[in-house]
């Protein structure tokens, strides 16, 4: 029998067209979506089971949809023939051709003369696969990233897997620039996660370094674990290579690896090594590993030799000439490893430090063992505990003058518990409170038997809040305000405990836990927020803060009797000053005064920073009879006219120290063109090595600048040209995969805007 159809935009449901197979498929507890086809002519035969579709033909099952000129498919397998343009689309990806075998229900099919589409690569192939809706099996075709029919580049491989959002693998591959070989690739592999360049190479030029290429390989080894290879020429230096490895989601958690060595000729025979080379190597290994929602481990182990610290500058080292960015965050990192859990109310922490570099001024701790209790309410009483414990074996080691383990040893158990009643009196908040903190030493400074000590404290916060509203309604200078709202929150915190049972001088001097002394002082802070309601994007009201001022200070109380230098540290153990002359005597004063301010008149205007105000002074400092100043002031002002259109500058003021100003311009022109700017310079110079020991600044610019960037459809090519002191000039072109846009090496410079909480 044979039923003929034939109208435009004809829908049929392939699912009831068979009343039996469905029956079949229920009594199987199969689960299928229906297909739904449409198209100029459709024809359906009940004996053979088949579709068979003609002009404009569109077929949908679930997310998957089929278009072409014909179509042919059985009812009872679901497998259909596509031919004239078929294109298979769902949310993985899309696949083209001219002749389409395909299963609807198992989602696996093939593809003749193909294309395909999965972000974010695009090809061709003679055909390809389409495996259970998950991976992509191109054969005998290319990929790339450029979306051209001739691409600017691409891989030609005989195999090309892709598992959509995934990853991509090649093997026996040829990278071609347009229609030029360019090299041969055993394999690639590329996680679409992980936005890295397989390969960066970085020609440039540097005073110190002379001319140089810098180059990182990226290749993924197995499953989760990816690896770098480095090989770096510098021709006043020689030779550097290292490798790193970047595993994830192993059993045991995840981290990073890196080895960098180099072996250089001392420049300008600058260097008094009688090989006339000296060896430097870095090592790093961080790792993490989330062991359950409550319990995780972290390490982070760092060994760096570097000879040049002994026959050259010892102020200088491999992290600081070679990964500047890292130098920057931690100019001496620690190797230790933290193991955390939380408990229902309370925490435990297990550190393990180690100084691993002998020549950082670092504090061993091993172990030190800290457990937390926050502030619990004691059953239904509206009194409230916490606690807070540590147990640490220090082992601290002087630098400029080493000395014996045993002479700077020493464990110590430091208890702090406290109790407080949190009240409401009319309109303050109010917090008394008790605390006694405990410690226990294992030796005094002479290695002799010392009794705990025991500090004990008492004090109260004190809190409220003032809130006024403007009826101000107003677009003036398009600043958009719907009435002003003023928040005054001032908060006083005061604190006194007497002299410790145990004299500072008697003590082992490694933290600030062992300087403590009597103290009789109230902390004073005032906050104000201006704040008004705008809509948001969604036409909602809400509120915005306009401008934020904080103010804090420290009031301490009096008389009290110090000396000049309080103690003088001889193998770092404090030892009384006894001499009188030393001795003065000092008032109430007030503590210097920190400022702190944010304005947002705009969304697109943001101004912030912050300031230290000296009150008070020392018998030693030579501004004591003028000493009412501000030591150091740091701002920041940052327009973001547009998506990348934006300008911004910061200050950082130090009264003995740097005035450096930043800024950077970044405008886009068009599409194709942008252009960004950066400037650092000194207002003044600063050579005082009493203060800022080994640091040696010159007044003017320090650093300038430019780069153009232009739009290459699937890449980002940039120009730059760098000034800077004593390194001199620099011009390097950067091309970047649009696709893959992150780099290692990190040469452009920015201004970097304040954190915005």
């Amino acid at each position: 029998m044979l039923k003929r159809l034939s109208c435009l935009g004809f829908i049929l449901v392939l699912s009831c067209a068979s009343v039996s197979y469905a029956e079949e498929l229920v009594k199987a507890g199969a689960k299928s979506q229906p297909l739904i086809i449409n198209g100029d002519s459709v024809e359906y035969s009940a004996d053979a089971q088949e579709v068979t579709a003609s002009g404009n033909v569109e077929i949908i099952s679930g997310d998957t949809r089929l278009t072409c000129q014909k179509l042919t498919v059985n009812t009872q397998t679901k497998e259909g023939i596509a031919s004239g343009h078929a294109r298979l689309e769902d949310k993985k990806g899309i696949v083209e051709g001219e002749k389409l075998i395909y299963n609807f229900q198992t989602k696996v099919g093939t593809i003749v003369d193909a294309q395909f589409r999965s972000s974010p690569f695009f090809g061709k192939a003679r055909t390809v696969d389409k495996e259970g809706g998950k991976e992509i099996i191109a054969h005998y075709g290319y990929a790339s990233t450029c979306s051209f029919d001739r691409p600017h580049y691409r891989v030609s491989s005989k195999q090309i897997n892709i598992i959509p959002k995934e990853k991509i693998q090649t093997r026996d591959d040829y990278l071609y620039l347009g229609p030029v070989p360019l090299m041969y690739l055993a394999r690639f592999n590329q996680f679409f996660e992980k936005p890295l360049m397989h390969v960066s190479v970085l020609p440039g030029k540097r005073k110190d370094w002379g001319y140089y290429l810098l180059s990182e390989w990226t290749m993924n080894l197995a499953e989760n674990i990816d690896g770098r290879g480095y090989l770096d020429f510098r021709t006043r230096l020689g030779w550097s290579e290292g490798f790193g490895l970047n595993y994830a989601k192993t059993p045991v958690g995840s981290g990073d690896f890196k080895f960098y060595f180099t072996d250089e000729k001392p420049p300008d025979g600058k260097y008094t090594d009688k090989r006339g080379s000296y060896q430097r190597y870095f090592f790093r290994l961080r790792h993490k590993w989330d062991i359950d929602s409550k319990t995780n481990f972290v390490a982070e182990v760092y060994k760096i030799r570097d000879e040049i610290t002994k026959f050259a500058d010892p102020n200088t080292n491999i992290l600081k000439d070679f990964f500047y960015r890292e130098y920057e965050k931690d100019s001496n990192p620690s190797t230790y490893g933290l193991f955390h859990h939380s408990f229902s109310y309370s925490s435990i922490d297990v550190l393990l430090q180690k100084r691993t570099n002998h020549w950082f001024d670092q504090l061993d701790k091993m172990p030190e063992i800290k457990y937390v209790m926050p502030e619990l309410q004691l059953g239904d009483s509206p009194f409230y505990f916490d606690s807070d414990s540590t147990f640490t074996t220090f082992n601290k080691k002087d630098v400029t003058a080493p000395q014996t383990p045993d002479d700077l040893t020493v464990s110590r158990l430091d208890s702090t518990n406290k109790i407080s009643l949190p009240l409401k009196v009319a309109f303050l908040s109010v917090s008394p409170f008790v605390k006694v903190r405990e410690t226990i030493y294992d030796k005094s400074a002479t290695d002799s038997n010392l009794p705990g000590r025991t500090t004990f404290y008492f004090g109260a916060s004190v809190s409220t809040k003032f809130y006024r509203v403007f009826d101000v309604k107003t677009d003036f200078l398009g600043l958009n305000l719907d009435r002003l709202r003023h928040v005054i929150t001032p908060t006083i915190d005061y604190s006194y405990n007497p002299e410790p049972t145990v004299s500072v001088y008697k003590l082992k001097q490694i933290d600030s836990v062992d300087r403590l002394t009597s103290s009789n002082a109230v902390s004073l802070g005032l906050t104000n927020k201006l704040q008004t309601k705008r809509k948001d994007a969604s036409g909602k009201e809400t509120s915005i803060d306009l401008a934020e001022l904080n103010i804090n200070t420290a009031y301490t109380f009096a008389p009290r009797i110090t000396y000049a230098t309080n103690l003088i540290y001889i193998n770092n153990i404090g030892v009384n000053q006894t001499d009188s002359s030393s001795k003065f005597k000092t008032g109430a004063d007030f503590s210097d005064v920190f400022l702190k301010w944010k304005i947002l008149p705009y969304a697109w205007l943001r101004m912030e920073g912050n300031a230290t105000y000296k009150l008070s002074g020392a018998p030693t400092d030579s501004d004591y009879a003028n000493y009412h100043h501000f030591t150091n002031v740091n701002y920041d002002v940052n327009f973001d006219f547009a998506p990348e259109r934006s300008f911004g500058i910061g200050q950082r003021y130090q009264r003995k120290g740097q005035s450096q100003v930043t800024a950077s311009f970044k405008w886009r022109i068009n599409p194709k063109w942008k252009f960004s700017i950066y400037q650092r310079y000194n207002l003044k110079g600063f050579t005082d090595t009493s203060v800022y020991p080994n640091v040696f600044t010159d007044q003017g610019s320090l650093e300038q600048q430019f780069t153009i960037a232009r739009n290459l459809h699937c890449w980002d090519m940039e120009f730059t040209y760098d000034i800077r002191k004593h390194h001199g000039n620099t011009i390097y072109f950067v091309f970047r995969l649009k696709a893959f846009p992150e780099n290692e090496f990190n040469i452009n410079q920015s201004y970097n805007k304040p954190n915005t909480s």
